[in-house]
């Protein structure tokens, strides 16, 4: 499994509920939460979070659904459990994992950036469906290269004595526009001395076309909508934040 590179996820993993706490994202995850219940074609009762980091959708989640949790960072999952511990976590590569059973509904609704090449994408999507039930919903939250933007962002949150600052600076690489670098300074300060990390990452960015070629092609029927607000609060200066939502339902098949 891939060793997990990047300070966020790792030695810095900690920060991320004193930076957005659980209560945070249940605006977004009911949007989700109410896109799955209108497209599924029967109730949805247990749900798969591919990338979950550290659990912050599912404490809404799992007020509707049996969640189960997936993540390639050991430490967010850690976290998760902490944060929801009716939840089962499985530590996995979206890639990869073989969870040997089926949900009604698949969602991975923050880290699908993190698929850098079109062959990972699709193994992403196919492990999603490989896990979904037919007449069940694979829900997607992706930034297309159409609408996709340079934007930077402040985050800030406190606990204690501890006060934390992240700029976020997203750039595409001019010679490679099929990806976007997101580079994020910490400015971590205990007792108010000061400690300064820097880490950047490297996403994937791809068309609408791509998208709808590589969801359609595993046997999905496709519709979408678009996500506007969720991180406009956070940009600095003027700009907006638009993300996909792809809904993606499995035909009900008696040989699905």
């Amino acid at each position: 499994m891939q060793k997990i590179k990047w300070l966020s996820y790792g030695e810095l993993a900690w920060t991320e509920h004193i930076i957005a706490s659980p209560a945070d994202h249940a605006d977004e995850a009911g949007i989700y939460i109410t896109l799955i219940k209108e497209h599924a074609q029967f109730e949805p009762k247990t749900l798969l979070h591919l990338a979950c980091g550290a659990g912050g959708h599912d404490y809404t989640f799992k007020k509707h659904f049996s969640v189960t949790g997936v993540d390639i960072s050991e430490k967010m999952i850690e976290i998760a459990e902490k944060t929801n511990p009716e939840v089962t976590y499985v530590h996995g590569d979206m890639r990869s994992v073989e969870l040997k059973r089926r949900f009604d509904a698949v969602v991975i609704p923050d880290s699908i950036d993190y698929m850098t090449t079109l062959p990972d994408l699709q193994k992403a999507i196919a492990t999603a469906c490989r896990h979904l039930m037919p007449g069940g919903v694979l829900l997607i939250t992706a930034k297309t290269r159409e609408e996709f933007r340079e934007n930077n962002f402040c985050y800030t949150g406190a606990k204690g004595d501890i006060e934390i600052t992240i700029f976020e600076n997203n750039y595409i690489p001019r010679q490679n526009p099929s990806t976007y670098e997101a580079t994020l300074v910490y400015l971590i300060r205990k007792k108010g001395d000061l400690s300064i990390y820097t880490d950047i990452h490297k996403l994937g960015l791809f068309s609408q076309t791509e998208w709808l070629a590589l969801l359609e092609n595993a046997g999905l029927n496709v519709q979408q909508t678009r996500l506007t607000g969720i991180y406009d609060p956070f940009i600095l200066g003027e700009g907006e934040y638009s993300m996909r939502v792809f809904i993606g339902v499995k035909p009900m098949r008696p040989d699905a």
